[in-house]
């Protein structure tokens, strides 16, 4: 399989003037993304907002027809990915790749993207080192270090001082943690405490009983999601921790609709940091969320919202240069592109190809019977701190 591989780049280089003789009048997009599997409704959120961006802005761009091809790599699988973004330029002649749920899958259409000279669009792998693999990436989700380093200089700065962190122990986790440790001190607080836990943790009590015995203003937890939120809320609730006096924060997953759903009431005042979420005032986003749930019959999330832009950074590039589709071409063109969407304003920072946008701070409240997070602070023009940090 590797020398099977290997063999398959070597002709990416060859063949690329062969890939590139479909009809000129026709731009093939790759969305590579778990199209089954675990991370299946993540994907069909990213696509949902996909199809519907081409609803709204039509199937047609600078004079030339789009065709979206799929490829589905099942979930974390970095050679599958690989081997699709390969096939995807060397057989069916794409011009574009897009998509990427999951950091290990974009990291290695990385490679890929610059042995082809393809730009390749990120919609929600948030691993800071994505952009840095290829010069012909761009992001249009966030960064693990712009949210969780965000939340953690914001803390101090509103009297939370003595943070204990819980997180889960393999690479995200660990990014969120270390990212969060430095907003912290950087703005004046402590970390009193911290732990990781395996990334399957079934039971959270001892490690909240830890936290609370040292009697922390916050309990800072970053979790992947999917059941865990559940059980956090359990083991809050047993532990018993009074959220008027021990503050609990975390990013977006742990407070999301998902996670509200199975934590119930005991969600009341969890503190997240977020680059969207659909309660987000404006008029775009009203507009968006309501397109949206007419057309999908749920609403958008933080996924939606990186597959939508990211298509309209497609759309924004192959007007600029005229329809031309060299990845020089359109990753010049992406480079500094701004514009207002549903989540606020936004921009591709033109030295590392990252988005640059508003971290907004949430408070999971009832309004009406039901459980929502409502923005109450923001912190606009956050770059990734990693790379920002590199560059001085």
């Amino acid at each position: 399989m590797q020398k099977f591989l290997s063999c398959l780049a070597g002709l990416t280089l060859t063949l690329f003037g062969m890939a590139t003789a479909h009809a000129e009048d026709t731009i093939k997009i790759g969305l590579i993304m778990p199209y089954s599997g675990q991370f299946a409704d993540t994907a069909a959120q990213m696509d949902n907002a996909i199809k519907l961006y081409v609803k709204q802005h039509g199937d047609t761009v600078a004079g030339k027809k789009l065709e979206l091809i799929r490829k589905d790599t099942g979930g974390i699988a970095p050679d599958i990915a690989k081997r699709l973004a390969q096939e995807l330029i060397v057989r069916d002649g794409v011009d574009i790749l897009a998509g990427f749920v999951l950091t290990p899958n974009a990291l290695a259409a990385a490679d890929v993207s610059v042995e082809a000279k393809k730009f390749m669009v990120v919609m929600n792998a948030a691993t800071s080192i994505i952009t840095s693999k290829s010069p012909y990436i761009a992001r249009t989700s966030a960064t693990t270090p712009m949210l969780n380093g965000t939340l953690g200089t914001w803390a101090p700065q509103h009297g939370i001082k003595r943070i204990y962190t819980m997180v889960s122990d393999y690479g995200p986790g660990i990014d969120a943690e270390g990212a969060f440790h430095l907003g912290v001190k950087e703005a004046g607080g402590e970390i009193i405490g911290s732990v990781r836990f395996p990334v399957a943790s079934p039971d959270f009590s001892a490690f909240v009983q830890r936290a609370k015995d040292e009697n922390p203003d916050a309990i800072y937890v970053w979790i992947p999601g999917g059941a865990q939120p559940a059980a956090i809320g359990k083991a809050l609730t047993e532990r018993g921790i009074d959220m008027a006096k021990t503050k609990i924060l975390g990013q977006d997953v742990l407070a999301d609709d998902s996670a509200l759903k199975s934590m119930g009431d005991v969600a009341l005042g969890i503190i997240t940091a977020s680059n969207y979420n659909y309660n987000h005032d404006s008029q775009l986003n009203h507009e968006f969320v309501k397109a949206y749930n007419d057309e999908f019959h749920r609403n958008p999330d933080i996924f939606s919202i990186g597959g939508y832009d990211g298509m309209h950074l497609i759309y924004e590039t192959l007007k600029k240069t005229g329809g031309k589709t060299d990845g020089d071409s359109l990753i010049a063109a992406a480079k500094g592109m701004k514009w207002e969407s549903p989540r606020g304003p936004m921009r591709i920072d033109p030295e590392t190809r990252d988005v640059v946008e508003t971290v907004y701070i949430s408070r999971v409240e009832k309004v009406g019977g039901s459980l929502r997070n409502l923005e109450f602070d923001s912190v606009p023009d956050v770059k990734d701190p990693v790379k920002a940090r590199m560059k001085n």
